[in-house]
């Protein structure tokens, strides 16, 4: 599954924005501080977001709701 990938519904970003693919969502996490990357909930994102980019199916899915756990779970964007 390429990287261009949409995800079924885009993922809101609070204040003004959305992640529409798995590389947007992808470079929103590499442009994180590292040590923000290193925290629990964005790597269990960046894993479903490799996943789907390498197997595709339901990984799409889940990916999107790593995601938005990560997001949630900082409280803001990032």
């Amino acid at each position: 599954m390429p990287w261009s990938t949409p995800f079924d519904d885009p993922i809101p970003l609070r204040g003004a924005g959305k992640l529409v693919t798995l590389q947007q969502a992808a470079d929103y996490v590499m442009a994180l501080p590292e040590k923000v990357q290193h925290e629990a909930h964005w790597q269990t994102a960046i894993e479903n977001l490799i996943n789907a980019a390498e197997t595709g199916g339901g990984w799409l899915m889940f990916a999107r709701i790593a995601m938005m756990r990560a997001l949630n779970a900082d409280g803001k964007e990032g």
